[in-house]
């Protein structure tokens, strides 16, 4: 399970003492959230997703021939595929996140319902035949959040070597629920915040 990956395996080296608490600190923490979020019940997380995607149509606007990042649901996260669906048919190009290899940004390829998919790592579906872009905008998953916009992940350190590798910053909206809210994910240098997150209770911005 993507919550149960190692740090080490996102490549960065943490050192004794402060850092490595953190670490073992966040691990704890998805585990808790992500529990937390399969256990609501499927109607409620249908709803919440509802008012989600209306809240993302008063910020992703200007869309035709633009380049949007989304996510493949799992374990119990938004899905969005239907509100992918719409956006491809207002001109969008709509690409899904595959990860390379361990410690490497991810790229991203275009999808639309319908394309073949094929497994990726954790058996997530990634595009098998999509052409790669840069995002103009990315949606991105949610473990949990702060306050300051900051995310928390899976604990592969994909999503913030992304950005930062990324020649062009995209507009990054973090996606989930508003249970999901912790006080703070004690940031470290290389965690990148959201420039808006976005739950059933509304948007909030950087």
């Amino acid at each position: 399970m993507l919550h149960e990956v190692d740090p080490a395996y996102s490549g960065i080296s943490p050192d004794e003492g402060r850092i490595s608490d953190i670490f073992a600190w966040r691990k704890a923490e998805r585990q808790r959230l992500i529990g937390e979020r399969k256990a609501l019940p499927l109607a409620k997380r249908e709803d919440y997703t509802g008012v989600i995607t209306a809240h993302l149509d008063q910020i992703v606007t200007d869309i035709d021939g633009r380049h949007i990042s989304l996510f493949w649901p799992f374990s119990g996260e938004p899905d969005l595929r239907g509100w992918m669906a719409a956006l491809t048919k207002r001109g969008a190009n709509c690409l899904l996140p595959v990860v390379v290899a361990k410690a490497r940004p991810l790229i991203f390829r275009s999808w639309k319902t319908g394309e073949r998919l094929e497994r990726g790592v954790w058996n997530i579906p990634v595009p098998a035949e999509g052409k790669e872009a840069a995002p103009d905008i990315v949606i991105a998953p949610l473990v949990g959040f702060d306050s300051a916009c900051y995310r928390l992940g899976y604990g592969g350190g994909f999503f913030d070597r992304t950005l930062a590798a990324l020649e062009r910053k995209p507009l990054v909206i973090g996606v989930g629920f508003e249970a999901q809210r912790i006080d703070t994910i004690h940031p470290l240098a290389h965690d990148i915040p959201m420039d808006v997150i976005i739950t059933q209770a509304g948007l909030r911005y950087r």
